[in-house]
């Protein structure tokens, strides 16, 4: 699907509420500078059409277990590229037990859905903002270096989980709509970031990782991990792979 395609489509798509401002504010502006000038309608309906194509909320429909296996997923929290796996030992302000946790990055373009979903069913135990720069997304210092927000999940099973909204070079702001005590189910809408960003996702290192590097993802519908299966090594999962 082009950009064109998806463009019409984002007509019928629901909208994150967040950018209505931004919508409504390229539309009159629109109007205004082409009150003066004609030819500058065209440029400002493409910057109000590319806006309302950038917030569309599509919907999504989230795989999950059924029966004792319940809840065992973890779905990717947002739309873009994998662009690392590995095992780490997370930093102090991740809120995290001590020890080794796969973490899986995920950069969204300017193209991507930017809005974010619940990796699982669960409740936020933890929540922290962190102002910083706004590195290039993509780079792996922007983890440590960036504009982020921290958010820890007790999942429905008792897991620990934990996800990072990532300013990027372009992305000023970060939108959560959560805190801590809230309840979220798998594939839930509780945020977004405007405009290039990122999100990372940490987890327990012997929980079998189901993605490889470069993949594209999906919010709310790719399946990340399995709790429910054992994984010996992020490299032996990626090696069978």
């Amino acid at each position: 699907m082009n950009i064109i395609d998806s463009i019409k489509m984002s007509v019928l798509t629901p909208i994150h509420p967040a950018g209505i401002p931004f919508i409504v504010l390229f539309f009159f502006l629109t109007i205004i500078i082409g009150w003066f000038w004609s030819p500058l309608y065209f440029l400002g309906f493409t910057l109000t059409a590319w806006c309302v194509y950038f917030f569309r909320n599509p919907p999504r429909v989230t795989p999950v277990y059924l029966g004792s296996n319940k809840n065992n997923l973890i779905i990717s929290p947002a739309d873009g590229k994998v662009i690392e796996i590995s095992q780490i030992i997370p930093a102090q302000e991740i809120g995290l037990p001590e020890g080794k946790w796969t973490r899986v990055c995920i950069f969204m373009n300017v193209f991507d859905v930017h809005v974010n979903r619940s990796p699982m069913l669960g409740q936020i135990t933890y929540k922290k903002y962190i102002p910083g720069s706004f590195f290039n997304a993509s780079l792996d210092k922007a983890s440590a270096e960036n504009e982020r927000l921290i958010l820890n999940m007790e999942t429905e099973n008792g897991k620990k989980i934990a996800f990072v909204q990532i300013a990027g070079l372009v992305a000023r702001r970060i939108i959560c709509d959560v805190d801590i005590g809230s309840q979220i189910k798998a594939g839930e809408v509780f945020g977004l970031i405007r405009f290039g960003s990122r999100v990372d996702v940490y987890f327990p290192s012997d929980v079998s990782v189901m993605i490889l590097k470069g993949q594209k993802m999906i919010a709310g519908e790719t399946i990340i991990g399995d709790f429910s299966k054992k994984s010996k090594s992020v490299k032996e999962n990626l090696d069978e792979k």
